[in-house]
């Protein structure tokens, strides 16, 4: 049967308001009230905007508003379930852009805050300062996929100067059930109920303050989820009957137990590393392995400090390769805070309580989900066509230099 090709297509202007516009249904369920979620849309709309900072005054402003009560309402007061439009978010990416090869990385980021009043803020390390900062620090769970990448899931990290302080809590309305839980407990969490709501991945990254946690890589092996997890120099495993530090292993590679592999095109050109890989005491799980991975860099007198160490559990019969592939993949978290952040006012926040801080964070990744799944909606050129038509299919994932400002330049999409 011959497919009919359409004469014409809608324009970006068009496309935009179509997918906006089904983004907004899928949300609907989530508010009881209207007028919430008229606000709600237009507060998508604020972050989706060119305006330069997504606070209060300039969202209220991009929705001709007078005052920004109405968007402090939103966040502060009214009535909504942010962990509800989680779901919602986790249910579209899963549609939209979910492939068998997906992935999910964990990281945490900062937020620079002024004051003691904002939930969670003390003087604490921030890597994206890159020293200690007077700061909150959230940690995310990213899905990656070959359409893209995008923020899922979210948890703010709250210190124990906060958690032991009873009062300062009630001022910033943390609920009286939180108590104290570090990254990987939180990251632990989010993992949890992603794989349980049916986002699958093939594999879990994360840097070491993840892979450093027993409990965490225990409860993926437990699950059959491969992971590729980031170790320190000091941790120890098991190899050969005799538990070693990862360094102490690595020192005692042979020249042709390492391997040039690249893990893709950076910003540079190609992402090469010399790779090694041993085996390590076999795991429960029957058809399952665990291995020790080192990454080496392509530098002249190699030291230790060059090295990165991480475990790997996965299927009987995975290469080397797709384990590096799969490593290489984090990046791509450090890509969805620098685009959250720039683009969807990720911290532009100026709100201070617990419940204001996830709800601000769950629109932002909505609309920058939204904005992953737009160039995958996009009529692309198909030379195999007749001159002046084209066809829906799906965009090559964005490489690495090119941001999401530089897209919607190129498509023209201005939000309406």
């Amino acid at each position: 049967m011959k497919v009919e090709v359409p004469s014409s297509l809608p324009s970006p202007e068009e496309l935009w308001t179509s997918l906006f516009n089904d983004v907004c249904e899928r949300l609907g369920p989530s508010f009881a009230r209207s007028e919430t979620r008229e606000r709600v849309q237009a507060y998508l709309q604020g972050l989706l905007s060119p305006v330069e900072r997504k606070n209060g005054w300039q969202l209220a402003e991009e929705a001709g508003e007078t005052t920004p009560y109405g968007m402090q309402y939103l966040l502060n007061r009214a009535v909504w379930d942010s962990d509800k439009v989680r779901d919602q978010l986790q249910a579209y990416v899963r549609e939209m852009i979910a492939d068998p090869n997906g992935m999910l990385v964990l990281d945490e980021t900062g937020f620079l805050k002024k004051g003691k009043k904002s939930v969670g803020v003390q003087r604490q390390y921030s890597g994206t300062a890159g020293r200690i900062e007077n700061c909150q620090l959230g940690v995310f769970l990213t899905y990656t996929s070959q359409a893209g990448h995008t923020l899922v899931d979210r948890e703010l990290y709250l210190p124990k100067s906060w958690t032991q302080d009873p009062e300062r809590c009630r001022e910033a309305r943390v609920p009286e059930e939180v108590v104290f839980a570090t990254k990987p407990e939180l990251a632990a969490r989010m993992l949890w109920r992603t794989l349980e709501a049916g986002l699958c991945a093939k594999w879990v990254t994360g840097d070491t303050v993840y892979g450093s946690h027993r409990p965490l890589r225990e409860g993926l092996e437990a699950r059959k989820q491969a992971y590729a997890l980031a170790v320190s120099c000091q941790e120890q495993v098991e190899v050969e009957g005799e538990r070693k530090r990862v360094d102490r292993i690595a020192d005692g590679f042979e020249p042709d137990q390492w391997q040039r592999i690249s893990v893709g095109d950076g910003s540079k050109g190609p992402r090469e590393f010399d790779w090694a890989r041993i085996e390590l005491v076999k795991p429960e799980q029957e058809g399952w392995q665990k291995w020790l991975v080192v990454r080496r860099r392509l530098v002249e007198g190699e030291k230790p400090a060059d090295r990165a160490y991480v475990l790997v559990f996965a299927p009987t019969g995975t290469t080397l390769a797709e384990m590096a592939t799969a490593i290489g993949t984090r990046w791509t978290v450090e890509q969805c805070f620098e685009e959250g952040k720039g683009e969807v006012g990720l911290d532009h926040y100026e709100v201070r309580s617990w419940q204001g801080w996830y709800r601000h964070i769950t629109l932002c990744m909505f609309a920058h989900a939204f904005l992953i799944v737009l160039p995958t909606q996009s009529p692309t050129e198909d030379p195999g066509e007749d001159e002046g038509k084209k066809r829906w299919k799906p965009c090559l994932p964005h490489a690495p230099s090119q941001t999401l400002s530089a897209f919607k330049r190129q498509r023209g999409l201005i939000c309406p």
